[in-house]
């Protein structure tokens, strides 16, 4: 009765051969098979840190002074492109001639109350501060992997 339930070893070696596929050796194979896959992610920096994207993403950073809301932000660090089978790394960013991922402002917010209670022993000291971090919200766009890389 257990062997019905235990796969074959024909089934397995037919699974591995099938889920194997050849590794890309030039970097526009790479990113044409990236491209045929149907969702891409890349691993970018906004604002200092490296955040995990993928299109129609909300992003919540730290306030970005320079802009407005509907401005159109072009991020330029990519650091990783990839998608469920194929990863290609940046040496230390992908150039942005390759991949074009943008981001749409979508506000301009501030985050929960913080109370920030500040006491000195035996002195009679307190202090209560409060304050609200400012973030701005980021809706990602697509990502576009160009065709004709030169490189």
């Amino acid at each position: 009765m257990a062997s019905l339930f235990r796969p074959t070893l024909r089934a397995v070696a037919t699974r591995a051969l099938h889920t194997q596929a050849a590794a890309p050796t030039t970097v526009p194979s790479a990113l044409s098979l990236i491209r045929s896959q149907p969702s891409q992610y890349v691993v970018a920096s906004v604002a200092g840190r490296k955040y995990l994207l993928t299109p129609r993403d909300l992003l919540t950073v730290p306030r970005l002074k320079d802009v407005k809301v509907g401005d159109v932000l072009r991020l330029s660090d990519i650091h990783e492109l990839g998608s469920r089978e194929y990863t290609i790394r940046g040496n230390p960013t992908i150039p942005p001639e390759q991949v074009r991922v943008e981001a749409t402002v979508v506000e301009h917010t501030k985050g929960k109350m913080e109370l920030i209670f500040k006491k000195k022993r035996r002195k009679g000291y307190e202090r209560t501060v409060q304050h609200k971090q400012t973030y701005t919200r980021l809706r990602i766009g697509p990502i576009d992997i160009v065709e004709d890389a030169s490189s």
